[in-house]
């Protein structure tokens, strides 16, 4: 056996096999011959959703190259490849995606699959932005489904946690390629909450960060611009600040009561305004490299910031050591059945702890704040969801192990968590 552990490094496995398939027969020899499959991209999921004693499969060396629309508007891309890969090899091709996420390790798959998203009030995640899909089921057939092809397949594919099958390509909406400006300044949490419908209309994309115990906020921006002949290079700004930010958390896992002052701290050493332009691929992501362990919950627009308040307050009261800020974006409601957005406009909070620190009790404390303002979890961020609560919060969610098991009859392709979760 051969042992395997998340990002983070709190869910872990030991497969039968850790295969890496060339191509479309590979593959299918090698879904023929286990009796569980499960597929790993870059294991940024807090959940158990890899996990498995069976066949853990990496498409990372699979064939394939992306195949442009004439119209430009959609192309056909390897579900292997990982973000960073991808839009690199968008913009060669003078096409950016519609929107990313803050990190770009992940495999577009498994980025689709479970709903991962960016930020954007008028923005969906980019499981919107799949528009098609090749996969192969568990007898080793290639089934291709898109709105007005195998419909109900596509519907239950859009975001799928794996269960229906190994997903080889996905046709994804993309643009023209374009130039963002990113800004980050600190600035009053109160001005943010009063100013937020305002703020979100001002640019494309919206977020902040805000310590626990902290007034203050990260509050960053990114719009496109025309591209700028000067314009400094496209790297991540605060490479200093991450390695401070190492060393306070490290001295707040040692002495945790030190933890609000130091966070008020960093807020005060935090600099004037920054400011870079560059290729959008290139700009949406952040280096993520200090380990952490991570919960999110999407919750109607409405309710984010008095969730958001909910959250900080229930911090300070119980005095929680919570080194990492909370994350607040925004997101465009949808239509897809297993989308925690598809109730409408969502807010998203984010909540983090350091990985060497205890998390599963200040976890638990912040879930059921976080469900108060009636939110859903990210399905690859920490949740304790039931199966009453999967088919009590999601209408559709009947239809999607319905798809399931019409598919997948055998549940090859899940495992126990996805069993429990969905009652397969």
């Amino acid at each position: 056996m051969t042992g395997w552990s998340n990002w983070s490094g709190s869910v872990t496995a030991s497969p039968r096999l850790v295969a890496r398939p060339r191509d479309a027969g590979e593959l299918a020899s090698m879904i023929g011959q286990a009796g569980k499959v499960r597929v790993v991209g870059a294991g940024h999921s807090f959940m158990p959703l890899c996990q498995t004693h069976d066949l853990l499969l990496s498409l990372s060396d699979y064939e394939g190259a992306i195949e442009v629309a004439p119209d430009r508007k959609t192309v056909w891309a390897p579900a292997g490849w990982s973000l960073k890969a991808l839009t690199a090899a968008l913009w060669d091709q003078g096409l950016s995606l519609i929107n990313q996420g803050d990190i770009n390790p992940q495999s577009l798959a498994g980025a689709i699959s479970t709903g991962t998203h960016g930020t954007g009030a008028e923005l969906g995640s980019l499981s919107t932005q799949a528009c098609g899909f090749r996969l192969m089921t568990a007898d080793g057939a290639i089934v291709e489904c898109g709105p007005d092809q195998n419909p109900e397949l596509y519907q239950a594919q859009r975001l799928s946690l794996g269960l229906l099958g190994v997903a080889v390509e996905i046709r994804i909406h993309v643009v023209s390629a374009y130039h963002l400006e990113e800004r980050v300044e600190r600035r009053p949490l109160a001005e943010v909450a009063e100013r937020l419908d305002e703020l979100a209309a001002a640019t494309r994309h919206m977020e902040f960060f805000v310590f626990p115990y902290s007034d203050e906020v990260i509050f960053k921006t990114l719009h496109p611009v025309e591209v700028e002949a000067t314009a400094p290079p496209a790297k991540e700004i605060g490479e200093d600040s991450e390695a401070t930010f190492k060393t306070i958390c490290d001295i707040c896992a040692a002495v945790p009561i030190l933890t609000p002052s130091l966070q008020r701290l960093m807020m005060r050493m935090m600099g004037k305004a920054s400011r870079r332009v560059g290729p959008a691929y290139a700009i949406f992501p952040s280096e993520r490299n200090i380990r952490f362990e991570e919960m999110e919950y999407e919750l109607p627009r409405a309710a984010g910031l008095p969730t958001l308040r909910a959250a900080m307050a229930h911090i300070r009261k119980r005095r929680l050591p919570i080194t990492f800020p909370f994350e607040f974006r925004l997101a465009a409601g949808d239509d897809i059945w297993m989308s925690p957005f598809n109730a409408g406009p969502g807010a998203s909070i984010s909540f983090h702890q350091y990985a060497r620190m205890p998390w599963r009790p200040a976890f638990a404390e912040m879930e059921a704040v976080l469900r108060d303002g009636a939110g859903r979890p990210h399905w690859a961020k920490r949740h304790t969801l039931t199966t009453a609560d999967v088919h009590r919060l999601y209408p559709r969610a009947g239809d999607f192990v319905a798809a399931c098991k019409t598919w997948d009859p055998a549940g090859k392709f899940a495992n126990t968590h996805l069993n429990q979760l969905f009652g397969l």
